[in-house]
């Protein structure tokens, strides 16, 4: 039996409070761009990797892996310990679950299908 392909960081998610400064100050200081996806959420542009900055309460950010099977991810997170802390949804551009790993970093895994 060959081994699964590893999942790889795709996206770095930020969450403030203070949208609108975290976003200035994200533009400001490191030269970052962003699409607008509705009052509550930025996509960040050129920022060397994907990412989104949401309002939010103030959290560690969320490190998001990449798959092309979404459903054998989630067996082999669950299957290595991790606690689900929100089973596959569905959002604008695919789907995700959220987990955090046994040491409690919370993380979570995303395909377009």
């Amino acid at each position: 039996m060959s081994a699964p392909h590893p999942l790889k960081i795709d996206y770095v998610e930020f969450a403030s409070p203070r949208l609108e400064a975290t976003e200035s100050f994200f533009a400001e200081a490191f030269g970052w761009s962003f699409v607008p996806y509705g009052p509550d959420y930025r996509d960040i542009q050129n920022a060397g990797t994907g990412g989104g900055l949401e309002r939010a309460a103030l959290r560690a950010p969320l490190i998001v892996l990449k798959t092309e099977d979404l459903e054998a991810a989630l067996d082999r997170i669950r299957a290595a310990g991790a606690e689900i802390t929100a089973e596959i949804y569905a959002f604008p551009g695919g789907r995700r679950f959220e987990f955090k790993e046994p040491g409690g970093t919370a993380m979570a895994v995303w395909s377009a299908t």
